[in-house]
């Protein structure tokens, strides 16, 4: 083997150990600080939520109206003070990079986390890639229930931190890291 082989070997090795390097690298930072989300993107997901909502209004009011349905009895509170219990159509941020928006309540589970696949995506270090879930109770019994899905820093109703599944009703406030959401009616 000629000596001008030997060195391209050698340079061969030698690039194709630091293109290891690096990846093993992005990868570590990519466990490590998550995926980075762009103002650009989040920008983009809610414009695309409001036009979901103007194409079902038109949906709504194009369809004809359904019969009404028998309308159960209101479900009572669950501290005993006697009042019923309102079902949240609307979940607002309150604090945290972003505040003022809202998500309506349908009847899909909405997603909370850094990951960009989450309905609601937080910029907020403290929040874990896909932290909550918000979803219809099965039973239906109960409206809303929030359920943490293990993340690392917890989710908090109002100031206890959450270990199950929790019915929600309007006015309850969710808090992950530094973002806190309002559900309304």
């Amino acid at each position: 083997m000629s000596e001008l082989t030997l060195t391209l070997l050698r340079l061969g090795l030698l690039a194709l150990l630091w293109i290891f390097i690096f990846s093993v690298v992005g990868v570590l930072r990519t466990d490590l600080y998550g995926t980075s989300v762009s103002r650009r993107s989040q920008r983009k997901a809610v414009r695309e939520q409001e036009r979901q909502q103007r194409r079902a209004a038109k949906e709504a009011k194009r369809a004809p109206a359904p019969a009404p349905a028998p309308v159960p009895a209101p479900a009572r509170a669950r501290f005993g003070r006697g009042r019923s219990k309102r079902v949240p159509q609307l979940l607002v941020v309150t604090e945290g990079p972003l505040t003022g928006t809202s998500l309506p309540l349908r009847g899909q589970a909405i997603l909370i986390g850094r990951n960009p696949e989450c309905a609601l995506v937080l910029d907020d270090d403290y929040a874990s890639g896909r932290h909550c879930r918000i979803y219809q109770d099965p039973s239906g019994r109960e409206g809303w229930l929030v359920e943490d899905l293990g993340s690392t820093n917890g989710t908090f109703i109002g100031r206890e931190k959450l270990t199950s599944s929790q019915p929600v009703e309007v006015g309850t406030t969710l808090r992950i890291g530094k973002t806190v959401l309002e559900f309304r009616d």
